[in-house]
Order: structure tokens, then sequence, then C-alpha cells
């Protein structure tokens, strides 16, 4: 059969995704182990991924800190030795801080595992947070603070954090001098408190065999032991602030930052799928209208869009740009044109399919591999949630109407409640 070339593919919708579930196993010390077993290539990604403790204004560089300096260097290991027991064998061992989470993760070869799983374990049982490297992060980070105070779109984005969440977990931001505050006492008790099996999920993703289940439980089960009581890895609740413009003024920009938005719905709202949607056509993708009126049309930024950011007890939607200075002002009022015609306007039909299209697509091309299908559990996992969610989710992303999207505007943008931040000029 020879192919027409001048007729495209059929197009074909997406019925349904299938989502790899996990088999889960909880240790004897408390620790909880999920597993996730597919894939031909002998290679598991392993994560130890710990809630963070409560926010403390008076030290609010701990959680955070104590996870960078995890693999600075333990009892037996300086951060070199641990580096090279990692590279030896292929492996490749990194640290990650959330506001909610922090995570140690480990990629390695399963024929490995006997190797490189006690560099993980000493790393999560003896660091010891040496007072050299303790100086070296502390200047490294005042350093790339430095730099990056003097980018716009980085004041703008710790200005719109501080602006909604103030003094807790969400809203913190480091001045140089707070780098300063850091003692390594306090890493030590925070090291102790925090990283315990009590408050440790383990999510093992790739070819799992019985072989290294075995051997990760064994390691981190019965002969790793919580020493403290379970830790209050409660969030103080959250007081929005009060001033909603905040201006920093930069006579020698010559672009502007801008960071709008507001608190927000997260993702055990039940309108959280259905708003996806909704800041979708707004500014999540390359066509949104705020791509296709700020960028295409009036050519004031190269870029600009929208988000949502889903915490365990509230969020946040946000919209960022970085335009010339002379056109800051009308760039704002453009914003607002089009969250405007989203509370005014029905969405076309052919608008709102391409969105839907697009969104079930972004959802089955994020599933590539057994490691995306872990992510997505987590999402679950920590915000209390089941597979139900997604199944929701696909259900009214395929059947949202034009109404409910401009129902949904009316009800969540309300430009009144908008904080607004601009860095630049204005």
């Amino acid at each position: 059969m020879i192919l027409d070339r001048e007729l495209a593919p059929e197009f074909k919708g997406i019925d349904n995704i299938n989502f790899l579930r996990p088999e889960e196993l909880k240790l004897a010390n408390g620790a909880k182990l999920f597993s996730f077993n597919s894939g031909d290539q002998e290679l598991v990604r392993i994560e130890w991924v710990f809630n963070n403790l409560r926010f403390d204004p008076a030290k609010p560089l701990s959680n955070m800190a104590t996870n960078a300096m995890l693999t600075d260097g333990t009892t037996t290991l300086s951060a070199a030795e641990i580096a090279d027991k990692i590279d030896f064998y292929g492996a490749f061992l990194s640290v990650d801080y959330g506001y909610e989470q922090s995570l140690v993760t480990l990629y390695s070869l399963t024929k490995h595992l006997d190797k490189t799983l006690p560099v993980v374990k000493d790393v999560l049982t003896n660091s010891v947070f040496p007072q050299k490297e303790l100086e070296t992060f502390i200047r490294n980070h005042q350093q790339k603070l430095q730099v990056g105070l003097k980018k716009n779109d980085v004041v703008a984005r710790r200005t719109f954090n501080k602006a909604l969440y103030g003094d807790t977990i969400y809203g913190v931001t480091a001045e140089l001098e707070t780098y300063d505050t850091v003692k390594r006492d306090d890493l030590l008790a925070h090291f102790k408190e925090m990283y315990q099996p009590v408050n440790c999920t383990i999510i093992i993703a790739g070819k799992v065999t019985g072989k290294s289940l075995d051997l990760l439980s064994g390691i981190f089960g019965a002969d790793w032991t919580t020493l403290l009581a379970a830790p209050d890895t409660s969030q103080p609740e959250v007081v929005y602030g009060t001033e909603q413009f905040h201006f920093i003024e930069r006579p020698d920009a010559l672009q502007s930052a801008i960071r709008m938005g507001l608190p927000f719905i997260n993702r055990k709202h039940a309108d959280f799928p259905a708003v996806q949607v909704l800041n979708t056509l707004l500014g999540g993708y390359f066509g949104s209208r705020l791509m296709n009126n700020i960028r295409e049309d009036k050519g004031y930024t190269y870029g600009i869009g929208s988000g949502l950011t889903s915490f365990q007890h509230n969020g946040t939607l946000f919209i960022a740009t970085e335009v010339g200075t002379d056109v800051c002002k009308a760039a704002i009022t453009e914003i607002e044109k089009e969250i405007g015609l989203l509370k005014t306007q029905l969405v076309p039909d052919d608008e709102l399919e391409l969105v839907r299209n697009y969104m079930m697509g972004s959802l089955l091309g994020s599933l590539e591999n057994v490691f995306s299908h872990a992510d997505k559990f987590k999402n679950l996992h920590f915000s209390g949630m089941g597979y139900d969610y997604y199944d929701r989710y696909i259900n009214i992303v395929k059947n949202i109407k034009a109404h409910e999207i401009l129902r949904l505007a009316n009800q969540y943008l309300d430009l009144d409640k908008f904080y607004r931040v601009v860095v630049g000029k204005y």
C-alpha cells in the first residue's frame, strides 16, 4: 500500500489511560514501601521520601539545609568517598528539597544494589554535617543568592511567595544573613528527628526482583530503627498577606518581571481537574490565550504562562512573564482583559476541543516509563488520594463544556483578590 502524503493521518481520541499501581509493604519499623515492577532494563530508581518538620521561623532554612547536606559526609565516609562509591557502580545519588517533602533518590543497576544501598543507609543514619562543608554550603548559597537577586524574575517570584504566604514554609525568602543562622548542631538535631523510618516512604520503580525487595527491606527494615518519637510534620496555618500590590523599582531595568495570582484550591478539591482546563486555556500551554495575545499579537514578551500549584492544605494560581519596561502596564491590562473574556464569553468549541486533546495527550505523554507512573502515584499518595482522582480527571477533561468554564472563571478568577508584583519599571 502506497502512503498518500496529501492525506492527514486519522485523528483518534484517547479513550482511557492505564496506570501502573504499586504493591505496598509496610516494614516493621514503620517505613512504607511501594514497589512498581516494570521494564526490561536492569535498572531501578529508589526514592526515600520524608515529610518536612514543622516550619520554625527562627530557623527557616533547617529543612532545606539538612536535606542539601546529607551527602556531605557521614561518620565513616567523606563527601568525596560517598561520590566515589556511588560512581564506581555506575549509580547516581541525589537529594531534592520540596516545600512539604524532602527526597533522597538512587538510580542503580539491580545487580549492584548490595553495594549501593549500604551507602544510602549510611547517609540516612550517620550524616554528620561537617563544619567545613557547612561553611562551604553557606558561602555557595550566599553567592548564588547574590546572583539571583540581580534577576528581576527571581525577585518577583520571591516577593510573590512572601506576599501570599508570609513567614511560613511556603513563603520563606532567605536573605544573605539568613544563611549565617544555619548551625551544625541545629542540623544534627533536625536530622535525627526527621530522617527516621516512621517518617519515611520508600518507592522503588523499575525492574524490581524479589531479591532486590528482600535486600531493600532488610537494610531499611529491621536494621533501621526509630530512635525518637514520631516527628511533628504539620505546618502552621497560612495567613495570607493583606498588601496585594508590590512594586520594586529598578531604574536601569530593560525588562519588568510581572507575577500575578491568588491563593487557590488544591488537588483535593472537586473542582481542581476542571480549573486545570481553565488554567490551560488561560496560560497553560503554548497556544494559550495569554501567549496568543501578549506574545504573538502584541509582541510584548518572549514567553508568558499561568500555572497551578497544589500543596497539602492550599494552592496557588499564578501568571508570570517578563516584558519591556515601556509596555509593562499595557501587558497587565491585556492579562486582565483575557481573564475578563473568560468570565464573560463562552469558549468556542474548537478551542475547547484543542485544549481537551492537548491535556489528554500531555497526560498520556507524561507516562512514558515506570518512573513516570511512580511520580503520578506520589502526587496521589502525599495528597491522601486514590487513583479514582485520575478517573475523575480524565472524565472531566474529556467532557467539560463551555458554560462550565464560564462558571469556573467567574467563581475563581476574581481580579480584586489577585496579588500583583512588578520588578523593574512600572
